[in-house]
């Protein structure tokens, strides 16, 4: 991939401007800590709650990801299984303030992960300003259908289709290099960057574009960003785990 001039000087300015905003809405891990002080919480101040969800999910299937925003991880392995592990935080100072509330508002945040059929899970969440991080484990060979609010999209290892769409934030994809893929990535405002070969183009000058097409593609990958920026990756074969035959 070659890059203008031009198109550096977006990307730099694009992270200028949307990097202070994403680190207030996307760090879950670290929302509620005061600003100059990583990695500390007064003693007044409530922990991050954890929970984690385990649901029986045979390989093959889809998995909607709706309502998510914050930190989205998404990995693939080989178990028949989809864990959900989610950390909630309150922001700093609030339980100080609203003693009252500080629970109901974990508690109001919620995320839910229900089997829609045989083939077909469902995870969503409640609209809320809480800090959130997500970390998701799902059946290597799992199509997922990811609408992202806000925040970091990470998906790694998953070998079926992948239709993915943020808002506000990036979405980061490691593939395995292995297969063969039809590849469609746009933004409004912001770039794309990727390590497969492809094709590249600007779209009403602060958006770009991508485009892969291997003969006879197995693997259909859909992206959008509004607002941000989107990276593909890929796994190599002597660092990833075998992709079992469809």
């Amino acid at each position: 991939m070659t890059y203008t001039l031009a198109t550096e000087f977006l990307r730099l300015g694009f992270i200028a401007i949307a990097l202070p905003a994403l680190g207030a809405n996307a760090s879950g891990a670290s929302a509620g800590q005061p600003a100059g002080q990583p990695g500390t919480r007064p003693a007044s101040e409530p922990r991050p709650v954890t929970t984690t969800q385990h649901i029986d999910f045979a390989s093959g299937g889809t998995i909607h990801i709706e309502g998510s925003y914050g930190i989205l991880r998404v990995e693939g392995w080989d178990r028949p299984e989809v864990t959900v592990t989610v950390t909630k935080s309150l922001p700093y100072g609030y339980e100080r303030k609203h003693p009252d509330k500080a629970k109901r508002r974990l508690e109001g945040l919620r995320v839910v992960a229900e089997r829609r059929s045989a083939t077909e899970l469902g995870i969503s969440t409640t609209k809320s300003s809480l800090g959130i991080e997500y970390e998701i484990q799902v059946p290597r060979n799992s199509s997922l259908a990811i609408r992202h609010r806000a925040g970091y999209v990470s998906v790694s290892g998953v070998a079926g289709d992948i239709d993915a769409t943020c808002r506000r934030g990036d979405l980061v994809l490691r593939l395995p290099q292995k297969a063969s893929y039809s590849i469609d990535a746009r933004t409004k405002a912001g770039t794309v960057a990727s390590d497969f070969p492809g094709t590249f183009g600007v779209r009403y000058l602060v958006g770009q574009r991508y485009t892969h097409e291997d003969p006879s593609p197995s693997r259909r990958i859909h992206l959008r960003v509004r607002f941000g920026g989107v990276t593909i990756q890929p796994i190599w074969p002597e660092s990833e785990a075998p992709i079992a035959s469809d």
